[in-house]
């Protein structure tokens, strides 16, 4: 772990993909994760030598509203500082790409069991519920 570089926007669909298997199942298909990829407004993964071990991706509309998605760590990396890395990397693009004297709402979903995470870099849970509908495309 000697080796991290962290790199941004060039995290391909391939390496979504591969990360997302680490943690999860069933991936989303390549096609979906390649338009996925091109319409991220910003893509920050990490690396240990050649090998990808963490991702994260900021959507929204640059003015009001960001959200982020998919914050990803490959179980043998985490609770080494890295998930704080991309946290870090990502507010940082937020407070470079703002307007100067305003706030926006930087937003995220997250497990149970990661809230405590998400918390300790400044987020916090409010009364809004979150509502969910996935729209099959034929």
């Amino acid at each position: 772990m000697n080796n991290l570089t962290i790199k941004y926007n060039k995290l391909s669909a391939e390496e979504f993909i591969y990360l997302w298997n680490s943690v999860w199942d069933g991936s989303p298909s390549l096609e979906q994760t390649e338009l996925a990829m091109r319409n991220t407004l910003f893509r920050v993964s990490v690396f240990d030598g050649q090998e990808i071990v963490a991702m994260a991706r900021m959507i929204g509309d640059m003015g009001l509203n960001y959200y982020i998605k998919d914050v990803v760590v490959k179980p043998e990396y985490q609770h080494k500082g890295i998930g704080k890395m991309l946290i870090d990397e990502l507010l940082k693009f937020v407070r470079d790409n703002g307007i100067e004297g305003t706030g926006v709402f930087v937003e995220l979903c997250a497990m149970p069991d990661k809230m405590p995470f998400y918390e300790k870099q400044g987020f916090y849970a409010n009364e809004a519920q979150r509502l969910k509908m996935m729209c099959e495309i034929k």
